[in-house]
């Protein structure tokens, strides 16, 4: 299945049949829901939606389709042409626009795109306004503006500025001290939008930029995703320029993850802990992120007297339950720091301005301020299953089996360990349980994960 319909957008890949991939009638379809769903939100003369989209090859052309759909419905469209999700996410109320969309399939291979779905506040839509739109989508239920009716097009590309403009006025970040710091950081943009404002926002802060893969042509040169098995010519170049560190950058920028000054990842669970740390030693409070991320974070909260909490994995979860714990910082372990002072979404500009400010008044390499965190290691497996297998009877006799131990069924089955846990989650569109662990060590969570896949495997006599 190359087109997936859910609940927080429509991905799929380009060209094939209508239906079956992310097709320009896919697209327009898509987008004739959505934008008939804003108009349904309030009855008023005129709608407004931001448009922006990363740097993939497909994405001027399902932007233009998608663009012209809006303006069909009578929507008028601020056109933020090469841009990055955070930034479509801060221009949607600073324009005090009805809505969003992104074109980005984030950190999928460059033939997938994707429409990414915002609300009036610049924040991802929850399950049932996604629902609704859906429905729409299916019903075709949508009328299109009369010809002295259509929406307008209105061209800014001024927003990554203006982003950058908010990032530098947020009051923790220190761009006296930064800029006194004299850092040397090299940028993997993966040849998408982060090449264009990673290194604007490190030049407004002093320090030096040595850009790879920073031309925003589409033509991602490795796997898009900022794991370390895709970063060795990252790696190559902190050492051979004698960097302070590196960041890399998923394809629409909600991603970050750092390399230290020996080449060697930071860890993308530790983005999020290392600004957690920084912010809570300013501003004491809570956090959040979802089941899946590191207890790195609890263990920083708990050190700064706050408390954590874990939500439902998916961004819209992680921020649901921030605003409902007033969580001052938080996100997913995916590298995604979710910081409120600015914006309820991932933002990795917000992450790196934090982290350049906890750097320089720590006055420490990179290296030596990972080693200053909880050391965990994490396993990812799944474990695949036959058609017709009962996942919740197996996901409930885990559950049941573990019931001594302390146990979180909001998202599948979470069993937490004294110095572990493990995370089982069913996926929505194939018959898969995927089994999260985290340990001390690497082999303890390998050996973990190893062994709940046995005891799933007994169950389910396979």
């Amino acid at each position: 299945m190359t087109l997936i319909k859910s609940i927080s957008g429509i991905r799929g890949t380009i060209g094939g049949n209508v239906g079956d991939n992310l097709t320009p009638i896919d697209a327009v379809k898509f987008a004739s829901a959505y934008g008939t769903w804003i108009k349904q939100q309030r009855d008023k003369d005129s709608y407004r939606v931001v448009v922006g989209r990363d740097a993939r090859i497909s994405g001027e052309m399902i932007q233009n389709l998608v663009m012209n759909t809006l303006v069909g419905l009578g929507i008028h469209v601020i056109d933020l042409g090469l841009s990055t999700t955070p930034t479509v996410e801060v221009a949607v109320p600073m324009e005090h626009a009805d809505g969003g969309i992104i074109l980005t399939a984030s950190h999928n291979p460059k033939q997938w795109n994707a429409l990414k779905l915002l609300d009036a506040k610049g924040e991802f839509l929850n399950g049932e306004e996604g629902a609704k739109i859906l429905d729409i989508a299916e019903s075709n239920d949508m009328q299109f503006a009369d010809v002295d009716s259509l929406g307008k097009i209105t061209v800014n590309d001024a927003y990554i500025d203006l982003h950058i403009d908010e990032v530098l006025d947020m009051d923790l970040v220190n761009v006296d001290a930064i800029k006194k710091a004299n850092f040397k950081v090299v940028v993997d943009g993966v040849n998408s939008t982060g090449g264009i404002a990673i290194p604007l926002l490190l030049e407004r802060l002093g320090v030096h930029p040595v850009k790879l893969y920073c031309e925003p042509n589409g033509q991602f040169p490795h796997n898009p995703e900022p794991l370390k098995e895709h970063l060795t010519d990252l790696s190559k170049a902190v050492v051979k320029e004698h960097a302070d560190f590196g960041i890399v950058v998923d394809p629409d920028v909600d991603r970050l993850a750092f390399m230290d000054e020996k080449g060697e990842m930071f860890g993308e669970e530790y983005t999020l802990v290392a600004c957690a740390d920084y912010v809570l030693s300013q501003t004491p409070g809570n956090t959040v992120s979802n089941m899946s991320s590191t207890r790195a974070l609890r263990d920083i909260t708990e050190k700064h007297g706050g408390t954590y909490e874990a939500s439902a994995v998916g961004e819209v979860n992680v921020v649901n339950l921030m605003k409902k714990n007033n969580a001052i910082i938080g996100g997913e372990g995916n590298g995604g720091i979710i910081y409120p002072e600015l914006h309820y979404g991932r933002d990795a500009l917000v992450g790196v301005a934090l982290f350049l400010s906890l750097l320089a008044e720590k006055k420490m390499d990179v290296s030596d301020l990972r080693a200053s965190y909880p050391n965990y290691f994490m396993s990812k497996k799944k474990i695949q299953l036959t058609p017709g297998l009962d996942v919740d009877g197996i996901l409930n006799a885990m559950e049941t089996k573990y019931a001594h131990e302390n146990l979180t069924t909001i998202d599948g089955v979470k069993i937490d360990f004294a110095d572990s846990w493990v995370h089982l989650r069913k996926s929505n569109t194939e018959p898969i349980i995927r089994i999260y662990t985290e340990a001390p060590s690497q082999l303890k969570a390998d050996e973990l994960a190893d062994r709940i896949i046995s005891e799933i495997k007994a169950i389910a006599n396979i």
